[in-house]
């Protein structure tokens, strides 16, 4: 009897000193809320800023490509709107959002 009540007290003894810290959860949380802003949340916010400051500073005369893939001159800029001549007697009315990049000067031509 005294042989069970031993292993039992022996089995006690090594689950106690084999359980984890709680502070170990704590620290997986950590890492795994900093790989996240270095991947995901970081990056996604740089690429934000970028074409907010792309949408800030176009303006009449620049050569650009939609979201779409339309190639354009701009003619008119609004807060909300852009109006990009795509050919010699037409003009479409997009947003300005949907201003993806500027290209360089005489793209168009060479196309």
């Amino acid at each position: 009897m005294s042989f069970f009540i031993n292993s039992a007290l022996a089995q006690t003894a090594t689950e106690a000193a084999a359980a984890p810290s709680p502070y170990i959860n704590l620290v997986f949380l950590g890492g795994f809320v900093i790989i996240f802003y270095f991947l995901i949340w970081r990056p996604q916010s740089k690429r934000a800023n970028e074409h907010k400051n792309l949408l800030s500073s176009l303006g009449k005369g620049d050569e650009v490509m939609t979201n779409s893939g339309i190639l354009g001159r701009i003619t008119k800029v609004d807060d909300l709107y852009v109006g990009l001549q795509v050919a010699d007697n037409l003009e479409l009315k997009m947003q300005k959002a949907s201003v993806a990049a500027v290209l360089p000067k005489g793209t168009i031509k060479s196309i």
